[in-house]
């Protein structure tokens, strides 16, 4: 706008090779922290990433190092910090950001990056093992923290989670043309694994307790929910989310369609009445979607770099 001086001001063409947008870091520093305080122990395992931001044009150009701090030295940090305990891997992750943005003045902002590995107690006649584990499934807890000066944003989530409904799912009303071959459906498998993040536009008093009756709220939707689509299912999923942690301020989600194709058993002189079927890898129907507060300002500098559709 003519007359605005605050208005960002482009800079020349000059066809100059400059350096643009960079980071650097220590990726995937595998912790495992195991809390002895009682002779029932404790695992917590994550998969640690830690990228700076900041002043450190002088290396890419010249190869000055003066003011890289070594991805070695932070590897160190990030088990360092571990010695005092991780908490929530938000809360490791704000530790790491607040550190190093506070420690070294030319950096000034960053990404660090925790996947959580769970792990339940070996049963042994009928309870928990004290210092026994068994590593479970596929799922794994997420979370991003991205620090821009002293602004700090968290995204937490997860992915994997695998999770099937036997019925209560239908498909049908959906445009036919000539390459149309899908049967509609008033009783299918619904079956996917979910990926979701939530941002945070509070951060809570306990991340740990957020993020299990996030996970549970969205678990007990899917199961509750009568679908006429895998798209109303995500969506209700990430409302629900948001009518009840105000906390939050958006909620995305990426699921693909797992199919189960029922398996003609005639040619045998079977029958088949829904309950025999064929479950397929790929290809698969890819839903993903943004479940957000009308009017509520979006936050890109949350979701830099976070890979898929977001």
């Amino acid at each position: 706008m003519a007359g605005d001086e605050t208005a960002p001001v482009a800079p020349a063409a000059t066809g100059r090779v400059v350096l643009g947008e960079n980071q650097y870091g220590k990726a995937e520093c595998r912790l495992v922290r195991v809390d002895r305080d009682t002779a029932r122990h404790r695992i917590t395992d994550l998969t640690v990433t830690s990228q700076l931001r900041g002043d450190f044009a002088a290396c890419h150009t010249d190869g000055d190092n003066s003011q890289v701090v070594a991805t070695d030295t932070q590897k160190n940090t990030i088990y360092a910090f571990a010695r005092d305990g991780v908490g929530a891997p938000e809360e490791l992750l704000l530790r790491l950001a607040e550190h190093f943005t506070t420690g070294f003045p030319w950096v000034s902002g960053g990404r660090w990056e925790a996947a959580q590995h769970a792990w339940d107690r070996i049963a042994v006649d009928g309870a928990g093992h004290d210092h026994a584990f068994v590593r479970t499934g596929g799922e794994t807890r997420t979370c991003v923290v991205q620090r821009d000066g002293e602004e700090v944003f968290v995204v937490s989530g997860l992915r994997d989670c695998t999770v099937l409904k036997s019925t209560g799912s239908e498909f049908h009303g959906f445009p036919r043309d000539r390459f149309t071959t899908l049967a509609e459906t008033d009783d299918r498998i619904l079956a996917t694994d979910v990926t979701a993040w939530w941002r945070y536009a509070e951060l809570p008093d306990d991340f740990d307790t957020t993020y299990a009756a996030v996970r549970e709220l969205m678990l007990t939707t899917f199961a509750g929910l009568h679908s006429l689509a895998l798209q109303q299912t995500i969506f209700a999923m990430g409302k629900a989310v948001l009518e009840a942690f105000p906390g939050i301020a958006e909620v995305r989600l990426s699921c693909p369609n797992n199919h189960h194709f029922l398996v003609d058993l005639a040619p045998f002189g079977l029958d088949n009445p829904g309950e025999v079927f064929l479950a397929a890898d790929r290809p698969y129907g890819l839903i993903e979607a943004t479940v957000q507060r009308e009017g509520e300002p979006r936050e890109p500098r949350a979701w830099a770099t976070i890979a898929g559709f977001a």
